[in-house]
C-alpha cells in the first residue's frame, strides 16, 4: 500500500508519480476546509520562547467553551493523529483490551494502532451494538470517509452499556466541529468516555498540529506526563486560543461549508458520481471503478482519495474556488467520453 492509498494529502508524491499533470494541482483528498482561518503575524510572536502556563490555559479555556466541555478535561496536544497512536499504551492501567470493536469503514490509523497492541479486533459497521461485550467501541462521528453520524442518546446508551463492565468509548470528533449537537464533548470527564478533537478539519489549520484529549483526570495526567512539557508550541497555542474563541467566523464558516458542499454534490451528481455520504467538508462517492476514476483524474492535476478496500469508492474533497470546481465539472465530463481510434 503507498503512502497516498494511507492517507491524502501527498501531493509532492503525486507530482512524482503524475510528472505532466497540469498545474497547479487541485488537492481535493484530505477533507480539510480549503478557506482556513485567518492567523495573524501577531500569533507567530511566541516563536522565540517556551510556551507559558498562560498559554495553555488561554488556549484550553477556548476549546472547552467552543467544545461546551469543562476546561478541566481538556488535555492539548500536538494533534489528535499522535493521541490516537498513544492510547494503546497510556491506557493500560485502565484497560488491558482483548477485544476492541470498531466501526468500519473508518479513519485506519485506529485499527491499526489497536492492531498492533495485539487486541481481538472486531470492525464492523454496527459497533454500537458490540457495547456490551467489548472492552473499548471506538468509533469517529461524523464518520470519516463516510460521514455517518451517531446521535448522542445512542452513543450515550452505549457508553452506559460499556461502564457497567468496564469497558471504554473512544469517539474521534475530528469533523464534529460542523456539527456541534453531536459531540459528547460535554459529558467528558465522567464515565468511561475518551474524546479527541482536532483543529485541522473545519479550521483549515492541519500544519499546525494542535489536538486535544478530553478525558478523565487520571488518563489525562498520564496522557500529558507522555507528551511532556512544552509538546504544543506557543505560536500553536496563541492561534488556538483566537480560533476556538471566534464564534462568528465558525458560524459563518458552517454556512460557507455548507453552501460548497450543496455545489458538490451537485456537479458530482452531474459527473455520474452517485452521493452517497459525506459531510460540509468532503463527499463520498460511489462510481464504476473508482480506482481509474481516481487515475484520470490525476491526470488532470486533480487528486482526490481512493481507498485499497474499494474499487467503487472515493471520497472527494471541497473545491477552494470557481476555478477549480469548473476544472473537476470538466475532468467528471470528460471521463464519460467515448474513447475513438484510429486506423491507417
Amino acid at each position: 500500500m503507498t503512502i497516498t492509498d494511507r492517507h491524502g494529502g501527498e501531493l509532492s508524491s503525486m507530482r512524482r508519480r503524475f510528472p505532466d499533470a497540469p498545474e497547479p494541482w487541485i488537492d481535493l483528498s484530505t477533507g480539510i476546509n480549503p478557506w482556513p482561518w485567518p492567523a495573524r503575524e501577531t500569533h507567530f510572536r511566541g516563536l522565540d520562547r517556551l510556551p507559558a502556563t498562560m498559554d495553555l490555559a488561554a488556549c484550553t479555556a477556548a476549546m472547552a467553551a467552543a467544545f461546551g466541555a469543562r476546561q478541566e478535561t481538556v488535555l492539548a496536544a500536538p494533534g489528535s493523529e499522535l493521541l490516537i497512536r498513544l492510547l494503546p499504551s497510556v491506557m493500560k492501567p485502565w484497560l488491558k483490551p482483548r477485544r476492541v470493536v470498531i466501526l468500519a469503514p473508518s479513519y485506519g490509523d485506529h485499527a491499526d494502532v489497536w492492531k498492533q497492541a495485539g487486541c481481538e479486533l472486531v470492525e464492523t459497521g454496527d459497533p454500537l451494538t458490540e457495547a456490551a461485550a467489548a472492552d473499548a467501541v471506538v468509533i469517529c462521528n461524523p464518520n470519516n470517509p463516510d460521514g455517518r453520524r451517531f446521535e448522542r442518546a445512542e452513543l450515550t446508551g452505549a457508553l452506559n452499556r460499556l461502564n457497567r463492565r468496564g469497558g471504554w468509548l473512544i469517539v474521534d470528533e475530528a469533523f464534529a466541529d460542523l456539527e456541534p449537537e453531536l459531540s459528547l464533548a460535554p459529558m467528558a470527564g465522567s464515565g468511561n468516555l475518551l474524546v479527541l478533537r482536532s483543529i485541522g478539519k473545519f479550521f483549515g489549520l492541519a500544519g499546525l498540529r494542535l489536538g486535544a484529549l478530553l478525558a478523565p483526570a487520571g488518563l489525562r495526567q498520564a496522557m500529558a506526563e507522555r507528551l511532556g512539557f512544552w509538546c504544543v508550541s506557543a505560536p500553536a497555542l496563541s492561534i488556538g486560543a483566537a480560533a476556538y474563541s471566534d464564534s462568528s467566523w465558525q458560524t459563518q464558516t458552517r454556512t460557507r461549508l455548507a453552501a460548497a458542499a450543496r455545489r458538490l454534490r451537485n456537479l458530482l451528481e452531474q459527473g455520474h458520481c452517485r452521493v452517497v455520504g459525506g459531510t460540509d467538508l468532503f463527499q463520498y462517492v460511489e462510481t464504476e471503478d473508482a480506482h481509474q476514476v481516481w487515475t484520470h483524474l490525476a491526470d488532470r492535476g486533480i487528486y482526490v482519495r481512493r481507498f485499497s478496500w474499494s474499487r467503487r469508492h472515493l471520497r472527494i474533497g471541497i473545491p477552494p474556488d470557481a476555478c477549480a470546481e469548473e476544472r473537476l465539472a470538466e475532468a467528471l465530463a470528460s471521463k464519460r467520453s467515448p474513447v475513438t481510434t484510429t486506423s491507417e
